[in-house]
């Protein structure tokens, strides 16, 4: 018997003819970069200058230029995202054995730079609304499983101390972050914003990466805008930018001419030739964004049509950058969720799923968790689509 893909009208024919329309022959990734500004010129005048390293003209303006996008008055530049949220994390206080509350369903990075600061990631569930953590859900679940030892909140279950809280913004829709800040003050938690795919994206009028007390951002080349790799960490705090900013410099003290350090730390900075690359990136920003925004648009109208399930837009109240297109599937057809990838990915059109949950990683299996079938059920049933600025 011929497979249900094969059938005419199935829903993995459908879906696949429909994104192929939309993508036409292109052959490239999920989301390709877009480099159509002043990219090759700036990377020749960071050549030409002989700075190509961790010191140049560029990574202070990218750094400038970043914070001012953003709004916040501090913005230090760093090699990757991961590396991005491993210094704001260890700049922040955790300590090993520090449980950090890390939501299920986001990039490993997530909870990969939480167990490289030794801590241990205590996974949540996420919301229906946002695919962000769920405030309310999360007051709950910190209320039954901790109690206070007096000087912070401690786990009940493991007795270790709970410290801080890394929230993601899924795919670039930002969550509840007055939400998830009320939180974080009630039980006494550092609050680090994974906004790595979140860059041009606002909560209201106010842009991702200011509602805790640092936020990282990713410059990967799958990104809105790219650096080659990169990634920034941007805090309202002039004390912790230092810090940040010193940790990620080898701990280098200023002088001269000695080599003088005085803590363990990292060399994390970015290179000012991939600086360079997210100076002439950043310029082009508000283009990237509307068109993803556009295409947002071409979906809706190519796939309404197919009721298969539902685009994911912007929750009431933000406004996403739309960094990956994502369908939520209709639930009866979660069970062919690998089939109509595997329909799509025949026909030249890229798409994938949502993360696998970061808390049935074979890494992290025995880490602390709440339930989490929100997360259960978006992985079953997403499928993340064809998103470079470039489509609209």
């Amino acid at each position: 018997m011929a497979s249900s893909s094969k059938r005419p009208g199935s829903p993995a024919e459908r879906l696949s003819a429909a994104l192929k329309a939309v993508v036409g022959d292109r052959t490239g990734g999920l989301h390709e970069p877009v480099f159509g500004g002043n990219e090759k010129a700036y990377l020749a005048e960071c050549i030409d200058s002989g700075f190509v390293s961790s010191v140049g003209a560029f990574v202070t303006r990218f750094e400038h230029e970043l914070a001012n996008y953003v709004g916040a008055p501090h913005a230090i530049a760093v090699v990757n995202g991961t590396s991005a949220l491993h210094v704001a994390l260890v700049a922040l206080g955790i300590k090993p054995g520090d449980e950090v509350i890390v939501p299920a369903l986001s990039f490993v990075a997530t909870a990969s730079a939480v167990a490289l600061a030794g801590g241990i990631p205590h996974f949540v569930d996420v919301s229906t609304d946002t695919w962000g953590i769920d405030a309310d859900l999360l007051r709950r679940h910190l209320s039954d499983c901790l109690r206070s030892d007096g000087a912070s909140y401690v786990n009940k279950n493991t007795g270790r101390p709970v410290r801080a809280i890394v929230p993601m913004h899924t795919l670039g829709h930002p969550f509840d972050g007055v939400g998830i800040r009320a939180v974080a003050d009630e039980f006494g938690l550092a609050f680090l914003e994974d906004a790595a795919e979140a860059l041009g994206s606002f909560s209201g009028e106010f842009h991702t990466g200011l509602a805790g007390h640092a936020a990282v951002f990713s410059f990967n080349g799958n990104k809105t805008i790219t650096t080659g790799g990169g990634g920034a960490i941007v805090t309202t705090d002039p004390e912790l930018a230092a810090k940040v900013k010193h940790l990620s410099t080898t701990a280098k003290v200023p002088h001269s001419f000695e080599f003088d350090h005085d803590a363990v730390a990292y060399n994390y900075r970015m290179p000012n030739i991939n600086a360079a690359l997210g100076v002439a990136q950043l310029e082009q920003l508000p283009q990237f964004v509307e068109n993803q925004r556009a295409l947002h648009g071409i979906y809706q109208e190519a796939l309404d049509i197919l009721e298969l399930g539902t685009l994911r837009s912007d929750t009431p109240g933000t406004l996403s950058n739309y960094w990956l297109q994502a369908l939520l599937l209709r639930e009866e057809l979660a069970p062919q969720r690998d089939e109509i990838m595997t329909a799509c990915l025949d026909n030249g059109v890229p798409v994938r799923p949502l993360w696998k949950p970061l808390n049935i990683l074979s890494p992290y299996a025995q880490c602390p968790s709440a339930d989490t079938p929100v997360t259960r059920d978006l992985y079953a049933r997403v499928i993340c689509l064809p998103s470079s600025a470039s489509l609209a």
